[in-house]
């Protein structure tokens, strides 16, 4: 049963450096916080997504190396630039005001932007978006317990209820089918996503007018209407690891399964992945080949799957909303007979 809490008018300075990480690192925060979209004026923030990577002094893997950064700092970017000719398909470097270059795949943009408290929520639960860089979840709702997992930026989450902790903090309690457990989120960290972005794109159009075309050369996807191109992005397939090769089929599918979110994890912490909260998710087959928002990378363009099409979170979204079967707010998945036509092509 949901619960009806008190919140509190605003969040001090303090909490909202806090929310967005930034007073771990001793880095400097800009007067600004910006929405997800890669607008570099004011300076956009960015996560570091690997274990390790180089600041260059200029946008080259070439040039001198002045310093490192390791994963999960923040940082300020101020551009963003085409650097060294290589990587061909990724020649975006970020500059970090004035600080040195590091290459834009190791990067994801970030916000940090809290959110108030909701005061109930449905009894099916709601769909909720993380809104700041990172936000730990654990077990149970004090932060003195051992963290379950870390919630990255753009990543999406079914909420099932609320709690409070001695401090009358809200807390967003998830169910996570994949583990059969519950673990809690401090409430600020998420938005619960608006109906006005669940609403289909381009309802009035048949089902059989729209298509997909998935490229694997060049990695791409083209979304037509009839013969209209109404939307393009870069993507990243199926790929070769130390552990195997894990290559996107090709061939005629349907979008016949979506989820808002799922917790993806396959393999052991050597050679496998364990990801809460991927968003906007559409497979194409009984195996779990599927469209999906990436935050662990941001080097579109080159495979780097183990079969999905990686997307920006931004173009999966666009393409859960855009593809059939439609999905309504009070469900966390829907399976159809039905789905929008998928065509994927070496």
């Amino acid at each position: 049963m949901s619960q009806i809490v008190a919140l509190p008018d605003r969040l001090s300075r303090r909490e909202f450096l806090r929310l967005g990480g930034m007073s771990m690192l001793g880095l400097a925060a800009p007067a600004h916080w910006l929405g997800p979209h890669l607008d570099l004026s004011p300076p956009q923030l960015g996560r570091v997504l690997e274990e390790r990577i180089d600041i260059y002094r200029r946008p080259s893997f070439s040039a001198i190396r002045i310093a490192a950064l390791f994963r999960d700092d923040l940082i300020t970017i101020t551009e963003a630039v085409v650097g060294d000719q290589f990587p061909e398909h990724n020649r975006v470097w970020y500059n970090l005001n004035g600080r040195g270059y590091v290459h834009s795949s190791s990067i994801q943009p970030v916000a940090a932007q809290p959110n108030k408290p909701e005061r109930s929520l449905p009894v099916s639960g709601a769909l909720m978006e993380v809104t700041v860089p990172w936000a730990d979840a654990y077990w149970e709702p004090k932060t003195e317990d051992p963290r379950a997992y870390r919630f990255y930026y753009s990543t999406t989450h079914w909420v099932t209820g609320l709690a409070l902790d001695r401090k009358k903090r809200i807390w967003y309690r998830i169910y996570d089918d994949r583990i059969a457990a519950s673990y809690y989120v401090q409430a600020e960290s998420l938005r619960h996503i608006p109906f006005a972005e669940m609403t289909p794109i381009s309802p009035e159009v048949p089902e059989e007018d729209k298509r997909i075309e998935v490229d694997l050369t060049n990695q791409w996807i083209q979304c037509f209407e009839k013969e209209t191109l109404v939307y393009t992005a870069r993507v990243s397939t199926g790929a070769t690891f130390d552990n195997g090769e894990f290559w996107t089929p090709p061939g005629e599918f349907i979008t016949f399964r979506k989820r808002g979110s799922r917790h993806m994890a396959a393999g052991n912490l050597a050679s496998g992945y364990d990801l809460p909260g991927v968003p906007w998710v559409s497979y194409i087959t009984q195996e779990g080949i599927s469209f999906h928002g990436t935050y662990w990378h941001n080097d579109f363009g080159v495979p780097r799957s183990h079969g999905c099409i990686n997307m920006t979170p931004q173009a999966a979204k666009w393409l859960f909303r855009w593809t059939r079967p439609t999905v309504p707010t009070h469900l966390d998945e829907l399976w159809s007979d039905v789905g929008t036509q998928v065509t994927i092509r070496v």
